[in-house]
C-alpha cells in the first residue's frame, strides 16, 4: 500500500512539476524521500524468550531449596515456566536509544505476575555514540555473571556471591558509560557469534541508583554508587579474554523479622574482580567479591554490619557437530554472608554445577544439570535452614 502511494505521488508530482514551474524537482525528490522516511515507532525491534523447566529429577532432599534462585527447587514443585520476556528496542533517532522489558514471572509465594524488568533510555553524549548517560530500570554494571542475560548464561541461575550484593541484576538509576568504537564492536561480537558476552555496558561505567533492587521503593536518603572497568583483549589469534574491576557502596534498608533487634539502616559495600577467557572452544570464567553488608547475627539476634566473601569458578566448552552447537561447562561457587534482600540471612554455600547445553537451531535450547549443593540460612534465632542434596535440573528455552 506505501509503495502504491508513493507511485501515485511520483506521477502527480512530476505533472504538476510540469504544469506549474514553481514546484521543482527537487522538491518533488523531498517529497518521495519524506515519504519513505520511517516513524519513531518503525524502528522498535521486538525480541523474546522462555525458559520451562522441572527439577525434581533423581532429587535427593526434597528440602533443599533455593528462593533467591528457582523457586521450582523442592517439595511440592513441578513444571515451572521460569519467565518469559518480551523486549521492545531500538534507536528511535541519532542521539535516543530505548530498551523496555516486560516480563512474566513467579514471586517467592509461587504468585505468577507482570513486571516491568528493563526500561532505559540510553542518550548519546556524541556522534560516535562512545560517550553516553543511561536513565531508569537497568542492570547495575557489578559483576560479569549479573550482566550475562539469563538467554546467554550457561548455568540455570546466577552465582550467590555476587548476585546478593545486586539481587534481581536491577534497579532504578543514572549511569554514565563510556567504550570506544573498537570496544564496542568487539562487546557487540561477543554476543553476536555465541561466545555468551554481556552486550555493552561501557568499558567505563559511574553511576547512582536507589539501592533497595528492582520494584522496590527506595526505604532512605542514602542512593548506592558503582563504578566498573572492563576491557575485552582481542589476541592475534583471535581469542578474547576479559578483565573486570568494580565497586559499589550505599546504605541498604534491611526487613527483619519482629523479634529480631537493632537498627535496619546498614553500610552495604563491595568490591569484585572478574575474569572471562571466553570459549574458543575452551573457556574458563571466575569472579570474586568480598565486602561488608547487613547479616543476621544469631548471637546478638540483630542484624549487624559484618564482612562476607565469596565466588566461582567455571570451565566451560563450545562444540559444533554439524548445525547442532552444545556448551559443557562445570562451575563451583561459594558463599558466606549475608542475603540482604532475605531477611540479611546469614548464608553458607558450598555448591558444584555440571551441565551442557544443546543448541540445534536457534529457537530452542535444552539445558541439563547436576547439581550437589550444601545450603545454610538463618534469619532468626529459630528459623535456620542446613540442607544438603543432590538433583538434575531440565530447562528448555525457546527464543523469539
Amino acid at each position: 500500500m506505501k509503495i502504491l502511494f508513493v507511485l501515485l505521488l511520483i506521477i502527480s508530482q512530476v505533472a504538476l512539476a510540469q504544469k506549474n514551474e514553481g514546484v521543482t524537482v527537487a522538491e518533488v525528490q523531498k517529497m518521495i524521500n519524506d515519504s519513505f522516511a520511517s516513524k519513531w515507532y518503525e524502528k522498535i525491534q521486538l525480541k523474546g524468550y522462555a525458559h520451562f523447566r522441572y527439577n525434581r529429577l533423581g532429587e535427593s532432599n526434597s528440602k533443599l531449596n533455593c528462593p533467591s534462585c528457582d523457586k521450582s527447587m523442592g517439595d511440592k514443585q513441578g513444571f515451572f515456566l521460569r519467565r518469559a520476556r518480551l523486549t521492545f528496542f531500538g534507536e528511535i533517532n541519532d542521539k535516543v536509544y530505548i530498551y523496555i522489558q516486560p516480563d512474566y514471572a513467579t514471586d517467592a509465594n509461587n504468585q505468577n505476575y507482570f513486571q516491568l524488568r528493563d526500561a532505559y533510555f540510553d542518550y548519546a553524549l556524541s556522534e560516535n555514540k562512545e560517550w553516553r548517560v543511561r536513565s531508569g530500570i537497568s542492570k547495575v554494571p557489578f559483576g560479569f555473571d549479573n550482566l550475562q542475560s539469563s538467554s546467554n548464561r550457561g548455568p540455570l541461575d546466577r552465582d550467590d556471591a555476587l548476585n546478593t550484593g545486586t539481587p534481581n541484576e536491577r534497579d532504578i538509576g543514572i549511569f554514565l558509560m563510556y567504550a570506544p568504537t573498537e570496544v564496542r564492536k568487539r562487546f557487540k561480537e561477543l554476543t553476536s557469534n555465541n561466545l555468551k558476552g554481556t552486550g555493552d555496558y561501557g568499558m567505563i561505567a559511574i553511576g547512582a541508583y536507589n539501592g533497595q533492587s528492582l520494584n522496590k521503593k527506595e526505604e532512605n536518603n542514602d542512593l548506592h554508587r558503582v563504578v566498573r572497568f572492563t576491557y575485552p583483549f582481542k589476541l592475534k589469534n583471535g581469542q578474547f579474554i576479559e578483565a573486570s574491576l568494580q565497586h559499589y557502596e550505599g546504605k541498604y534498608v534491611v526487613t527483619k523479622d519482629a523479634s529480631v533487634t537493632g537498627t535496619t539502616d546498614k553500610l552495604d559495600s563491595r568490591q569484585a574482580a572478574s575474569l572471562i577467557v571466553y570459549p574458543q572452544p575452551i573457556g574458563f570464567q571466575v569472579e570474586y567479591n568480598v565486602g561488608q553488608g547487613p547479616e543476621y547475627d544469631r548471637v546478638q539476634n540483630k542484624i549487624a554490619t559484618k564482612n562476607l566473601k565469596g565466588g566461582y569458578a567455571q570451565i566451560n566448552y563450545q562444540h559444533y557437530i554439524g548445525d547442532h552447537r552444545f556448551f559443557p561447562y562445570v562451575r563451583y561457587q561459594e558463599y558466606k554472608g549475608g542475603r540482604k534482600l532475605e531477611n540479611g540471612a546469614a548464608t553458607d554455600i558450598r555448591e558444584w554445577e555440571f551441565g551442557t547445553e544443546w543448541q540445534p537451531h536457534g529457537a530452542f535450547e535444552l539445558t541439563a544439570a547436576y547439581a550437589i549443593s550444601d545450603r545454610i540460612y538463618q534469619s532468626t534465632a529459630t528459623n535456620r535452614s542446613h540442607q544438603t542434596g543432590n538433583l538434575i535440573r531440565l530447562q528448555a528455552q525457546f527464543n523469539y
